[in-house]
């Protein structure tokens, strides 16, 4: 009788186990698809757009649950690109990015919230060796597919930082560089 109980605890223990796993799915961020774009005001009246790309990461999809799902995120900041070379060297200066000190930003999901059919991804953004929390809207993710034999989604998320909190280019007023930088996140990710 003992053996028996035993034996039906370890299956049924074995199955919720099962159940539980077949709930979350990890994805890989593609970087060939994936880019983060910004724009932040220059002097005061023109916009200033920009990207970055080769983004790579993991991201942790529960599939029961998106507010137990959690991203894992590397940018690239030596891709920088605002279409004028110069100031792309500059941006990769130390006076912004110092690339030669912080070649990648990083994210960290620490929490994702669904509030009136809303999702938001909040998280550790860090930039330069400066680490803030920021939180960004999120679009999707879209129901899988399948493409070239890959089980492929993908989602946008989208928000605002402020220079100042990340200490960044500080010898640029706002007059001169805006201090609010928005910006948008597409990945893909592939299943892994």
């Amino acid at each position: 009788m003992k053996n028996k109980l035993l034996l039906a605890l370890t299956l049924a223990g074995t199955m919720v186990s099962a159940h539980a796993y077949a709930q979350t799915s990890t994805w890989a961020i593609d970087p060939a698809h994936s880019s983060v774009n910004f724009e932040i005001i220059h002097l005061g009246v023109s916009h200033v757009h920009g990207a970055f790309g080769n983004v790579s990461g993991t991201v942790t999809l529960n599939d029961k649950d998106i507010t137990k799902s959690s991203v894992t995120a590397t940018i690239d900041t030596t891709t920088v690109s605002t279409g004028v070379a110069a100031r792309d060297t500059h941006l990769k200066s130390p006076d912004f990015f110092d690339i030669e000190k912080n070649p990648a930003m990083m994210f960290k999901s620490t929490a994702v919230t669904k509030a009136g059919g809303k999702l938001q991804l909040i998280g550790d953004l860090t930039i330069s060796g400066v680490t803030k929390s920021v939180t960004l809207d999120l679009d999707g993710p879209v129901p899988p597919q399948t493409n070239q034999g890959k089980t492929i989604s993908a989602f946008s998320a989208s928000g605002k930082i402020s220079r100042k909190d990340f200490n960044f280019g500080p010898k640029f007023g706002p007059a001169v560089v805006g201090d609010d930088v928005k910006f948008t996140v597409d990945v893909e990710i592939d299943k892994k």
